[in-house]
């Protein structure tokens, strides 16, 4: 005999395997992880999303705004989510962007002057620059702006391109267009070797 849970049982008595429940089976399914990492930033889910929302409604009000490299990359995605819902102009593409800026100041702005300025644009409607390391920890710092404004940071490059940064898109076209002309003056050159000279008759 051997106590089990307070009860006596014959040692040849056969016992049943008791398997608990899971208390998430999603927890366990087979499902990977691919492309969904993103950047915690030291925080909560709550914490980290109410601060995107209060940054993103700064963003809007003010164009530029000045934060860690890596808080402007996770506020990027954001930024240029809510003017993609401004673009749209409907019902449900309103109430999805009053759910994430704050202000009712910061929606109307966003859903007349942002949306009428990007109405040409497909996407690329922020630009990150990083500026510096902070003193007091030494944090890379950066500036995040909506592009295509007035007082901008940089020129912003072409929606569609070669997949290069603007200042070498620019050398490699201007680099370009020195070979077309020196190809051109290359063959006036042997346009003008090439025909006779005099009256136009050919030497015997």
């Amino acid at each position: 005999m051997r106590l089990v849970r307070g009860s006596l049982q014959s040692r040849d008595a056969p016992t049943a395997a008791v398997v608990a429940p899971l208390s998430n089976p999603r927890k366990f399914s087979a499902t990977m992880k691919h492309g969904k990492t993103f950047r915690k930033l030291g925080r909560d889910s709550a914490h980290r999303w109410a601060m995107m929302r209060t940054m993103v409604t700064q963003l809007i009000e003010h164009e530029r705004i000045k934060t860690t490299v890596a808080k402007a990359k996770e506020l990027r995605k954001v930024a240029d989510r809510v003017v993609t819902y401004a673009k749209r102009g409907t019902l449900s593409a309103r109430r999805r962007a009053t759910a994430v800026v704050r202000t009712d100041a910061a929606v109307q702005k966003l859903f007349t002057e942002l949306a009428a300025r990007y109405q040409g644009r497909a996407g690329g409607f922020t630009r990150v620059l990083q500026t510096g390391q902070r003193k007091s920890d030494s944090a890379q710092m950066a500036f995040i702006e909506y592009v295509d404004r007035e007082g901008e940071l940089r020129p912003a490059r072409p929606a569609a391109g070669l997949g290069l940064s603007w200042a070498a898109k620019e050398y490699v076209q201007r680099q370009l267009a020195e070979e077309r002309s020196a190809r051109g003056r290359s063959k006036g050159e042997t346009r003008g070797a090439a025909e006779p000279a005099g009256d136009g008759i050919p030497p015997l």
